[in-house]
């Protein structure tokens, strides 16, 4: 085990409450969202767009839109508060973002893998905020819903009947 790792001291929230989380989140909002097709939160995007019903909103400072759809410079500059704040920004940022999700009244904040900050989690959940570090919304709807195969990923299972994302 990694000294990271073993550093970690936050259990997070089960399989079931994950799923839970998801399916009350009517609206994300992608902070750190990047207009790059090589970068991970692009990624994510595209596959919100198509294969979700979530409304997605983007917040970077200096991309004007991304897939088409228009760019916010801040979460208090969306038109509606998101359920959920999918945070894909450096660690240093990670407290700043949460600052700004408990201003705007967000009721998650989703730490992208490979990102995960104890003091955050702590902070956020005092304030009543759901916290899950260190995960994907991506990998994690598509598991949920049967579409790991449509997100690029082999699930071990051969089946012709096409699963309904919901």
């Amino acid at each position: 085990m990694s000294t990271a790792a073993s550093q970690r001291t936050w259990a997070g929230p089960s399989a079931v409450e994950r799923l839970s989380i998801l399916r009350e989140t009517k609206v994300i909002a992608m902070v750190g969202a990047s207009d790059k097709p090589s970068r991970a939160s692009y990624f994510v995007a595209t596959y919100l767009l198509s294969s979700t019903k979530y409304r997605v909103y983007f917040v970077n400072p200096v991309v004007k839109t991304i897939l088409g759809q228009p760019v916010y410079p801040s979460l208090a500059d969306l038109p509606e508060t998101p359920d959920l704040v999918e945070v894909f920004r450096r660690h240093d940022d990670l407290p700043g973002v949460l600052e700004e999700a408990k201003s705007v009244g967000a009721k998650t904040i989703w730490l992208q893998l490979g990102s995960w900050h104890e003091g955050v989690a702590a902070d956020a959940e005092a304030a009543g905020i759901n916290v899950v570090m260190d995960r994907c919304v991506k990998i994690e709807h598509a598991r949920f819903h049967g579409g790991l195969h449509l997100a690029g990923f082999n699930t071990g299972v051969i089946s012709s009947r096409r699963q309904v994302l919901a």
